[in-house]
Parts: C-alpha cells; structure tokens; sequence
C-alpha cells in the first residue's frame, strides 16, 4: 500500500496520453455501424440515424493536447457531474463521485497514462462504472483543450446535455409536455463563446471500455447516433466529437475519437439578459429534414434548436453552466435559481442527511486568491485527508447575487490568467484551476 503523501503527489504527475484518431478508426466505426445496422434489422428493431461523415482529428490538433495529470482529470469529471441526480447523498453521490480514482491511474512526464495496480483489481461489476466515468474525465479533458486551441480567444464552457435539454424537451416519462419517446442523446454539449457574441455549441458523446479496440469502434458507432439526436440551425450541419476511451489491463489507455464537421451548430440570435430567470418551454420533439419536391418531410426523433430557440438555447445553457459551478460550490441556494422545475430544481431545494449533503462554508486562499466551497474528509490509505472543491470567492458573489452576464465578462476576461501549478505549497497538496473559477484540491491532514 503506498503512503498517503506519495498518493497525493502521484495526482499531480504529467503523463502522455495516447489520442488516436485516423483514418482506419473512421473506417472501422463504419463497418461497426453497418454490422449493428444489419443485427438491428433482423431483429426487426428501428434504424438508427447516425452522424454522417465521422472524421479523424487532424494530427496538427492531436499532437497539441500532450499531458494531462490524474488530478486535472477528476477535476473535469467532478465538474461535470454536478448536476446529475445521482441519489439523495448528493454531496457524496454526486460531489464527490470522482474521489474513488484518486489511486486509479498512473503514469510519468516518461510514459504514457495508464490504470494503477488498484485501478486494475476493480471489481467486475464496477469496471463498467469505472471506463465509463474516467472516459468522460478524459474526453472532456481533451475537448475542452482541442476547442480552446482551435477558438483561441473564446472561452468553452462544458454543459451537461440531460440537464440543458430538459428546459425545453419532456425527456423521460417523468417530464412534463410533449414525449420525446427518444432514448438517444449527446452527454454534453460544449459551447464556445465570447461576451456579446453569437456562441457555437457542439454535442459531445464519450463512453469507454475494458475490452480492447474493438469495442471502442462499437462505441464509437453508438456514440455517432447521440450526437445526431440533436440539430442545432440546418438539418445536418452541427458539428460534433465523439469520444471512447479504452482502459486495458496491460498496457497504456488510449482516447479514440472522431469528430464531425459543418456549418451549423451557431446561436446566432438578439442577445438575451442572461440575469433573467429561465423559464421552461414545450418545445414539440423532432428535427425537421429539408422538403422533398416541395412537401415537408416527416420529423425525424430528437431535438432540434431551431433559428427561434437559439437566443432561448444559449440562455439555457449559460443559466445551466453557472448552476454546475455554484453546486460545485456546495451551494444548493444559489443553486435552485438557475434551474427550472423540470431540469431539477426540486432536487437542490430538499433537504438530506447532514453527514452526506454538500455545505458552501469552507474558505481556502491558493496563489494569493481566496477560493469559497465546501469540503469533505476521509481516509486514505489509512491517514485522513480534506478535498475541497470551490470557486473564486469575488466569481462566486457574481453568482449567488445572480450576476452571470458579470460573471461571464470576468471569467473570459481572466481565461488565461489563472495559475497552472499543480501543487499548492502552502497547502501541500495537490491543486487544479480551472478558467471557470473552479478549484480542486486535496490535502493530508496534520494529526
């Protein structure tokens, strides 16, 4: 068993990750598809509608995301959790859902990234939990990173799709108005901005496997049917990252990923007050294809943010984000105004067990910035140790005060501004900053 402090210092540790995406991937997810078009078939299920002209990543773009730390991973992961409705011990269930990896990679600046010994005697029931919740650490990682380069004086925000959808479409049978009766839908949307502009959004669709490459082509090829369930302006036309992560036994994890281009995918609308409460709507469930001779065609399933919703769309996903943040603060309070009935507000508003709820009273200053969050002890390795994840105590009062068009200006202001060191001195733990304001960071508590 290692001690505790060698543990701390394995999170920060820089280490190659294996992005692959070429031309062979894009070929072998074809034939992926087309075999689980063929099974779908004979087993008298419906077609899938797939994203069309899944590509490869440049190798310019991929060879520019080098290292990630372990660390800086969970980080991505526990943002984007948040608001996922995990279960009514929300400050374990969700806040901290990405603390149980802390000894689950490994690797070096020399290497690349792999599972650790303990991320390999995972319990078999597990493993599918394990892949699938470090797949998305990963891929929105790296998507965010990839965006970043490519849009370099925007910022990108990561908004969980479920959550932003819900404001306008009835996604389950639980939701109020109009059934989508349609189970297919991106994890996340990233959307690219800069204040007083048009943003563009793209959905993302990440998973990831125990099994080796063939089954990430597989992955790859149901992912390519979450991301076409949503259209944003012309039919066809959003551009998209598909995402599967392969964590094997022996050897290196690799990212395989594939992207799709296009025009669309812009909320390009009459700019909203992004202050202002978000109201759900009904919006009818389809996405409406071009006519054929002059007839409209039949709807095809999901969901289609159409010219009219784009300026409703972006206030969506602007109210979404900030409540991801002040949730990641431990602030159900401030949490509650930024969602509508049905993406959740109920859930924020309720009460739980004390020793399990998320509570926004703990302060921290790293690299002279006061940070405001909640924290959360426990063992490890035996010695116990505080994580606390928060959020820049002057963005985090834009927030609880409603100021999200203040706080938007400020954070895409300092976007490049914030400390990349991994290691808070003072603190003598690992940290990650991230451009939203958000910090997470993890300590040995003194005896």
């Amino acid at each position: 068993m290692k001690i505790t402090a060698e543990v701390l210092r394995d999170l920060v540790e820089p280490s190659n990750v294996a992005v692959h995406s070429n031309t062979e991937l894009a070929g072998d997810v074809s034939i992926a598809a087309a075999e689980d078009d063929k099974q779908r078939e004979e087993k008298e299920l419906d077609r899938l509608r797939r994203k069309p002209g899944l590509d490869p990543i440049p190798a310019k773009d991929l060879g520019r995301l080098a290292q990630l730390t372990p660390w800086d991973v969970l980080h991505s992961f526990g943002r984007a959790i948040t608001l996922a409705r995990r279960g009514a011990g929300r400050g374990l269930a969700e806040h901290w859902g990405c603390l149980k990896y802390n000894q689950a990679l490994t690797g070096n600046a020399d290497s690349f990234m792999a599972l650790s010994a303990e991320g390999k005697e995972t319990a078999e029931y597990y493993k599918a939990l394990q892949s699938g919740e470090l797949g998305t650490g990963f891929a929105l990682a790296l998507a965010t990173r990839l965006l970043s380069r490519r849009y370099p004086n925007h910022f990108v925000s990561i908004v969980p799709a479920d959550t932003a959808l819900r404001a306008g479409w009835a996604l389950t049978s639980r939701d109020s108005g109009p059934k989508s009766g349609y189970r297919y839908r991106p994890q996340f949307f990233a959307e690219v901005w800069r204040p007083g502009e048009p943003s563009r959004v793209f959905p993302i669709a990440c998973k990831g496997n125990h099994s080796g490459l063939s089954a990430s082509h597989t992955q790859l090829a149901s992912a390519s049917a979450h991301v076409e369930a949503v259209h944003i302006g012309a039919w066809d036309e959003t551009p998209c990252l598909v995402f599967s992560t392969e964590l094997p036994l022996d050897g290196p994890l690799a990212v395989h990923t594939l992207e799709a281009g296009g025009e669309g995918g812009w909320l390009d609308a009459p700019e909203r007050v992004l202050d202002h409460a978000l109201e759900d709507q009904n919006v009818y469930p389809g996405i409406q294809p071009p006519s054929l001779n002059d007839k409209p065609a039949e709807p095809e399933p999901g969901y289609h943010v159409s010219p009219e919703l784009y300026g409703w769309f972006q206030h969506v996903l602007a109210r979404t984000a900030a409540a991801g943040l002040t949730a990641f603060a431990g602030d159900t309070s401030a949490t509650v105004p930024y969602l509508t009935k049905r993406q959740g507000q109920r859930h924020f508003a309720g009460l739980t067990h004390a020793a399990t709820d998320s509570v926004q009273d703990a302060r921290h200053r790293f690299f002279g910035i006061d940070f405001v969050g909640t924290d959360h002890v426990f063992r490890l390795n035996r010695k116990r140790v505080e994580a606390f994840s928060g959020v820049a105590e002057d963005l985090f009062r834009h927030l609880e005060e409603g100021r999200v068009e203040q706080y938007r200006r400020e954070i895409y202001a300092r976007r490049s501004t914030w400390s990349r060191d991994t290691w808070a001195p003072r603190w003598n733990g690992p940290i990650s900053i991230h451009p939203d304001g958000s910090v997470l960071a993890m300590h040995l508590l003194r005896d």
